[in-house]
């Protein structure tokens, strides 16, 4: 089999140099990258994976409150709540009995208190903590689950009703949750994925091959995932990210160099020559779009949430491997494969031979399509970019949150019915804040009376609840649970917790500690919130800043790296739009067959911000680069702009919609935070590569005509970078001297 790279001069492009090495290379790429798989999905399990504490994952006073309480190793016990409710009142009153006794018998148990009667008698909230390493408590949950619901089986003839809820309940209702969406996306996208990559190529083996890199890229990454994380701890949804992206970022980058290859190969090149323009081209716009991705993603690590700085690590390691893999491992499968890279051939949608120039021919409607654009472009750059603004409009109202479990899951799973019949019975009852206070002697009586200051100001305020104190002498810290009213996470309880903020807890501490701040699950909501409203500013002015140099320096002109981030921006806010309008408002959600949530989970505006200025370059570099390939061999722009567009088309449409049904896939999920990752980011995407791309990026360009290449004099010093085949050098006559013998 020939090498498609190795013959002739050697090119100067990295790209092309890598996948020279590459095909000469072959066993050593292959199974090189096999062998890297191997050895970091080995080791990398074997190391396990260390996901973030509570106070790593916070921001503001609540993370000051966890930081005490871990490092005086007093992290809370995983608390657990019952509710009965009988027919008439106190009819429950058997069955507490009866749920008391099973409990014990469990094991795993403690502090199991009276149950608390309603006013009206018809409910008794009985709480109690798991016994044992709170960490593992949602391990060991399954036996107190079962307890509850035999004396719930037990008791439902005498009209007794019980429901559960806590935090060993809920984290166990997670992972049963997070396991399983993860083994729906695994087991849907990747199908997804290849089938549209059968439509795309016509083949199986060529579908096959952007599949294989993908997911070793994939499987990798999660063994180097895990060695991060014990420097840099995760976030438990962070693989399911990492999956995502490298998913679509792997199957891209593939298709892209594998299209461009068939492409030449169809326009009549011999395999050697297709595959060395491929390397020149396509090899070396996934460089360029893979280290513009990964530089968009380093943004997430000027966040002060660690939560981010997992992400980036996740998301710039499976970008840059599946990079490393389609420049070098691809070219050699290439050049191993041949011809056979047409293997398994479909009917329909493969009715042309190999040889043919017109096989594998794209670009007919976006031809047809380009006609009017270029034509009229001011009339279609007014409309696309109306369209994209009302898109956007939703997003300037959109609300953000720290969804709790019960909105995460949906209002009919049984935890969040629990939560919501325990609430309406008990305000504030799952959901205390908590007063954590560290002094130099807790026991001394200037502690003593701010304390009980607090308690008296609590009890007098109809917007707490009673309050708890628990005092821990050997670590001089004390703890005060404070029951706020309302559901826990309404604007009742906001103003109670304020409240409690900011005027009875400096009250009471101000004159006798400096180390006194409020937690709980609403407050670390709150600050996380507010932790992401400061970054995101610095993070898009990072972005903008090392986009706006990667195209200068990409493609030497000003208005292009300008356009890059504006197109950019369109389409992250029309993502953000969508999700306003579906999550918070309910536009459409029973259509889509979800359900709203009221806001949008508090970190997806930051992430769906950095995710989508990366991806999106995917398309842009392609695009532009071939746009400027026609421009650098003579064409006039609008000429340049039609070529490029048509030769992309059919890469940029099969990418796409790639991305959108793996999105998409994570949209069908049951975690109500991947649903709204996965609806935003396959609008924007079905928005970006069809409005933005076919229509305001040419629209644009062409109302720009020549200008599009300006380059200042004083930045002329720029290298200049080839967006096409390097010319190879003319053979020279033989100058060697004849013998006169000859």
């Amino acid at each position: 089999m020939t090498n498609g790279l190795d013959s002739g001069p050697p090119q100067r492009g990295l790209a092309t140099r890598l996948g020279g090495w590459s095909t000469r290379h072959r066993k050593t790429a292959i199974f090189g990258w096999l062998l890297l798989v191997v050895l970091a999905a080995v080791v990398g399990g074997g190391s396990g994976f260390s996901e973030m504490s509570d106070s790593e994952n916070g921001a503001g006073d609540s993370m000051r409150a966890a930081e005490i309480l871990e490092e005086a190793n007093l992290t809370p016990p995983s608390s657990e709540l019952v509710m009965l409710r009988s027919d008439q009142p106190d009819g429950w009153r058997a069955a507490a009995d009866d749920l008391a006794g099973r409990l014990v018998e469990t094991g795993e148990t403690e502090r199991l208190a009276d149950p608390v009667r309603s006013e009206n008698g018809r409910e008794a909230l009985i709480s109690f903590d798991m016994a044992g390493d709170p960490d593992t408590a949602a391990d060991r949950v399954e036996p107190v689950m079962e307890a509850v619901a035999a004396t719930e089986e037990a008791f439902a003839d005498q009209g007794v009703e019980i429901h559960q809820f806590g935090d060993a309940t809920g984290e166990k209702a997670l992972g049963d949750l997070l396991s399983e969406d993860f083994r729906t996306a695994e087991m849907t996208a990747v199908p997804l994925a290849l089938g549209i990559l059968l439509v795309v190529f016509g083949a199986v083996v060529a579908a096959l091959l952007p599949v294989f890199l993908a997911l070793t890229a994939c499987v990798g990454t999660f063994g180097l995932l895990a060695l991060a994380s014990h420097r840099v701890p995760m976030f438990e949804t962070t693989n399911s990210v990492m999956f995502l992206v490298g998913l679509a970022v792997g199957v891209d980058y593939c298709l892209f160099y594998l299209r461009r290859e068939r492409d030449e190969r169809a326009a009549g090149r011999d395999a050697q020559t297709a595959l060395r323009i491929a390397a020149a081209t396509s090899g070396r716009a996934v460089l360029i779009s893979g280290l513009t991705v990964a530089v968009a993603m380093s943004g997430m690590f000027l966040s002060g949430l660690l939560l981010f700085h997992g992400f980036a690590v996740a998301t710039i390691l499976v970008v840059l491997v599946a990079m490393l893999g389609s420049v070098t491992v691809l070219p050699a499968m290439l050049s191993w494969l041949g011809d056979r890279i047409d293997a398994g051939r479909i009917p329909l949608l493969n009715r042309r031979g190999r040889g043919s120039r017109r096989a594998h021919a794209s670009g007919g409607i976006s031809g047809r399509l380009m006609r009017p654009v270029l034509a009229s472009p001011k009339a279609f750059a007014v409309v696309s970019g109306a369209a994209l603004l009302v898109l956007c409009a939703p997003a300037f109202g959109m609300k953000t949150e720290n969804l709790g479990l019960e909105k995460q899951f949906g209002s009919e799973s049984p935890l969040t019915v629990a939560y919501t019949e325990i609430t309406g019975a008990f305000p504030g009852g799952p959901e205390p804040a908590e007063v954590v206070v560290r002094a130099d002697d807790v026991t001394s009586p200037e502690v003593r009376a701010a304390v009980a200051d607090l308690e008296n100001a609590v009890a007098s305020s109809d917007a707490f609840g009673t309050p708890t104190t628990t005092v821990h002498e050997s670590v001089n810290v004390t703890v005060i649970d404070v029951p706020l009213d309302g559901n826990g996470s309404d604007d009742v309880s906001r103003d109670a917790l304020d409240t409690l903020r900011d005027d009875l807890v400096p009250d009471a501490f101000a004159q006798v500690t400096d180390e006194a701040y409020v937690g709980g699950a609403l407050a670390e909501s709150i600050d996380f919130t507010d932790q992401l409203s400061g970054d995101i500013a610095p993070v898009l002015l990072y972005i903008a800043a090392v986009t706006f140099v990667l195209m200068l320096l990409c493609f030497r002109s000003v208005p292009i790296a300008l356009v890059s981030i504006v197109l950019n921006l369109l389409s992250v806010g029309a993502a953000y739009g969508v999700m306003t309008a579906v999550f918070q408002h309910g536009w459409g959600a029973e259509t889509l067959g979800m359900e709203p949530a009221g806001a949008i989970e508090a970190w997806m505006p930051l992430f769906v911000l950095v995710i989508l200025f990366g991806l999106s370059m995917d398309y842009h570099v392609f695009v532009v680069s071939r746009i400027r390939e026609a421009h650098d061999r003579g064409l006039a722009t609008r000429e340049a702009i039609r070529e490029g567009i048509r030769a992309t088309a059919g890469s940029v449409t099969g990418a796409a919609a790639i991305m959108i049904a793996v999105f998409s896939v994570f949209a069908l999920l049951q975690m109500q935070d991947m649903q709204q990752m996965g609806v935003g980011l396959a609008a924007a995407v079905l928005v970006d590569a069809t409005l933005v791309r076919m229509v305001l990026l040419p629209s644009v360009m062409a109302l720009l005509g020549e200008r599009n290449w300006y380059l200042p004099r004083w930045l002329g010093w720029l290298p200049r970078l080839e967006h096409g085949e390097q010319p190879r050098p003319a053979p020279q006559p033989d100058r060697t001297p004849v013998s006169a013998g000859r």
